[in-house]
């Protein structure tokens, strides 16, 4: 019988890579993208083909996909251009958690592999469960998250969902219903003052987050966070791709946070 699933996919983003090699469905893989850095052994086996914003279409011709995968309106110009060249592209556009779960879903179906992405969906849902159950009574430490700095730029909806998931309260819940960064963009930097956050988590997309930097920002020594040196970092790879990471690892660095903040606040008056 003819197998109809795709064989020689491209993934010109990290999530749907990893999400592949979590479903033990790496060998459909022959080119990822540049920026790939979960699992580490794909950039070990896997051709680099593409950056985020573009790509290497003759290369990825040359490789002769029946299936690339890419995300969001951000990639676009890439997916048009192989749509001409007659090449089957499917855009994943996800932004939250139930979003980031239906991919995984829609990727498992799409290579054979519903039944393994179905019961790590259920595995997140339980430990999501979980964590509701846990911090349903205890104290939520408000919670900064800064995506990027010039211009500054909060964190988009699936962030938001974890930092509630970890027992925290996004400062700036309101802006993560937007998709795209632009209209995340936090103009006047006294309004982050003035939400007085517990916790400052950076992420700066592509680029080292700098805590010192943040703290040097004029009047910021005020904001509570800072007088408690709860400024931290999660790297990017770890919680700004939509998928596995964000869920996983991503998740329980900002729990860690929050967990550490809750135990100080239980033993340090004023905190």
């Amino acid at each position: 019988m003819r197998d109809y699933l795709p064989n020689r996919v491209v993934c010109l983003t990290e999530e749907t890579t990893e999400l592949l090699y979590l479903l033990g469905e790496q060998d459909r893989i022959v080119g990822i993208s540049g920026f790939t850095v979960r699992p580490a052994q794909a950039r070990k086996e896997k051709p680099r083909v593409s950056a985020f914003t573009s790509a290497k279409i003759d290369k990825i011709l040359e490789l002769k996909p029946d299936l690339v995968l890419g995300f969001s309106d951000m990639q676009a110009d890439i997916a048009a251009e192989l749509v001409r060249r007659g090449v089957d592209v499917h855009i994943f556009n996800q932004r939250s958690i139930d979003e980031i779960l239906s991919m995984i879903l829609m990727l498992g179906a799409m290579v054979g592999a519903r039944d393994k992405a179905q019961v790590w969906v259920d595995g997140f849902n339980q430990k999501a469960d979980a964590l509701r159950n846990e911090y349903l009574d205890k104290p939520k430490p408000r919670v900064y998250f800064e995506e990027w700095n010039d211009p500054i730029i909060t964190g988009i909806q699936w962030v938001s969902e974890l930092i509630e998931l970890a027992g925290g309260i996004d400062c700036f819940a309101e802006y993560a219903q937007e998709p795209l960064a632009k209209n995340r963009i936090v103009v006047d930097h006294r309004e982050v003052i003035d939400r007085k956050p517990d916790i400052i988590i950076g992420s700066w997309c592509g680029k080292k987050f700098r805590p010192e930097k943040v703290i040097a920002r004029q009047g910021w020594q005020e904001i509570p966070a800072v007088k408690n040196s709860a400024v931290f970092e999660i790297k990017s790879c770890d919680i700004l791709q939509p998928g596995p990471a964000a869920l996983t690892d991503g998740l329980a660095q900002i729990k860690a946070y929050t967990d550490k903040w809750r135990a100080l606040a239980g033993s340090t008056p004023g905190v």
